[in-house]
């Protein structure tokens, strides 16, 4: 699974993960600090969230331009520098007045400049690597590597966050509650009373009883100290670009070859296939094909960051108890990781290999176990962390479905790269499916604040939703960006992973229309808008499945 491929490989990955880490670091606050910091409403959260996201996956489109003229490197290492820039900016506490909502969209364009120059080109350089034939038949494998190198740092991210906010709170004496920020802003507005008044009244003397008689004064001062943890998640993200920037530059050597524009390409520097305008045409319509199904895939899946997040904070029982506390510490959750790759190493090894699996394995069980039985009772659960279940599920699951399509692979039944792209957004419908069931019967978020009945459903719900998600992610996700840089003509490489991030920005802007409609509407009245999109994506691509398969050799 991880032998016979190029050291730039691991070089990129590794790179990749910790840019990933600040990334998912600031994303799994970002909303919940819009709301609590500005007292913006679901509505606008959304808007700005999905412009955002839209930003961040449609500027590769630049970045793609200008590498194919400039270079690859040049791209990535400039976008370090502004990403960097970026968070030094969002990091910076200010007040929630315009100046402030000011700076804070300077920030998001610098961050979303600088990962439009860096992501979509690091990939590009990965494609490269396996345009040697030597390794050319490693290319979804080394997708599927790159892409659980993301996802390791995604993993990290939401206890990151959570960890920062606990601490910084703590020292103002209070602890976080996901209920009070909206009420607190809606008390200062005037348009709190009856029980909800009540209620605001209750959590305020939770946090310390002398706020009973002055609500104004906890409104304040909850606000800023939440909103100053905010601040400080958001500096993390500065800490692990410098971490990527080190570990690019000082591996360099190792993926130099693959850092090619299109002027060095034509002068020799590296091999490309000629292509007719017949070929290049045929690559490109089909490419474009592909780019208008994943739109309402990333749509539905990036509802992790809003719409599902608002679901763990307002809907989702705010402690785990039994089996199902192991998920809630990153730790547990890395020795299962620990686990399954032993496990997959016992299966593929030879001899000495297998023995020192089946160790991992058996110890990784035996910490799992010591651990669970020193926990609580009873954990308490920030809604951030449910973000950590996709990218663990995904490093978790992702030895699995390679060593699953490698034996399909060598049997010549591995589905092709448009298959599983389908594939996988049948599954998505399964995930929204199994929200949809779960949401029947809890009250419309407009009726909650004066809603006295226990709603609260289990976090099993959110955990399994990720679970399925997730699968559709693999199937989807990493075989999308290996078709794109398998297909894309040579002279448009960087620009045809640019229009993969398009694709993406155009989906994760329609993610705020289910934001944008949270209040009102039955929950799984929502969700059943993304199963519709994602079934009738699926079917558009199961109907031009000989078309693509063609193009790619594979049918």
């Amino acid at each position: 699974m991880f032998k016979g491929h190029p050291k730039g490989l691991w070089i990129l990955s590794l790179a990749n993960t910790g840019e990933r880490f600040g990334y998912y670091t600031m994303l799994a606050i970002f909303t919940l600090f819009l709301q609590a910091k500005f007292g913006f409403t679901a509505g606008l959260t959304s808007n700005i969230f999905g412009g955002f996201l839209a930003l961040v996956y449609f500027l590769p489109v630049l970045g793609g331009y200008l590498a194919d003229k400039f270079g690859y490197g040049k791209m990535v290492t400039t976008g370090i520098v502004v990403m960097f820039l970026g968070y030094v900016a969002l990091a910076i506490p200010t007040g929630n007045n315009i100046a402030g909502i000011a700076a804070m969209f300077g920030a998001l364009f610098l961050i979303a400049l600088g990962t439009g120059l860096f992501k979509g080109n690091l990939q590009v350089m990965v494609g490269n690597l396996y345009d040697d034939p030597k390794y050319s038949a490693k290319r979804d494998t080394a997708f599927s590597i790159f892409y659980m190198a993301i996802n390791i740092g995604a993993l990290f991210a939401p206890t990151a966050a959570e960890k920062i906010t606990a601490w910084y709170m703590s020292k103002d004496g209070f602890f976080y509650n996901g209920d009070i920020p909206a009420m607190a802003h809606s008390f200062l507005d005037g348009n709190l009373s009856g029980e909800a008044l009540n209620k605001f009244t209750e959590l305020a003397t939770q946090q310390g009883a002398q706020y009973a008689t002055d609500l104004t004064a906890f409104s304040n001062d909850y606000i800023n100290s939440l909103a100053g943890s905010y601040h400080w998640g958001f500096a993390v993200a500065c800490v692990s670009l410098i971490l990527s920037m080190a570990i690019y530059v000082l591996g360099k050597k190792t993926f130099k070859h693959a850092d090619v524009n299109t002027k060095e390409a034509a002068a020799g520097a590296v091999h490309v296939d000629d292509l007719t305008p017949e070929q290049t045409r045929s690559r490109v319509k089909a490419l474009l094909l592909v780019f208008a199904v994943v739109i309402f895939f990333w749509m539905a899946f990036h509802q992790n960051g809003l719409t599902l997040t608002f679901f763990a904070r307002d809907y989702t029982a705010k402690s785990a108890e039994g089996l199902t506390r192991i998920g809630f510490d990153v730790w547990n959750l890395v020795l299962i990781v620990f686990a399954v790759y032993g496990l997959v190493g016992f299966f593929q090894g030879k001899g000495k290999e297998r023995g020192i699996s089946c160790g991992v394995v058996v110890a990784a069980l035996a910490l799992l176990a010591w651990k669970y039985s020193t926990m609580d009772a009873s954990v308490e659960i920030l809604p951030q962390k449910f973000q950590q279940f996709n990218p663990f599920f995904v490093v978790a699951l992702t030895p699995i479905s390679m060593a699953v399509f490698g034996a399909l692979a060598a049997k010549g039944k591995e589905p092709s790269a448009p298959r599983k792209i389908g594939i996988g957004m049948v599954i998505a419908v399964l995930g929204f499916t199994i929200m949809a069931l779960g949401s029947i019967g809890l009250p419309i978020p407009n009726d909650l604040a004066a809603t006295t009945t226990d709603y609260r459903v289990t976090p099993n719900l959110l955990i399994s939703t990720y679970l399925v998600l997730t699968f559709a992610e693999l199937f989807l996700s990493p075989m999308g960006i290996s078709f794109v840089s398998k297909v894309a003509p040579p002279k448009y490489k960087g620009l045809m992973m640019g229009g993969w991030f398009a694709a993406t920005a155009f989906g994760n802007y329609l993610v705020s229309i289910i934001g944008m409609l949270w209040g009102s509407l039955p929950l799984w009245v929502l969700w059943s808008i993304l199963i519709v999109l994602c079934l009738l994506s699926a079917t558009f691509i199961f109907s031009i499945m000989k078309k693509l398969e063609h193009v790619t050799g594979d049918n």
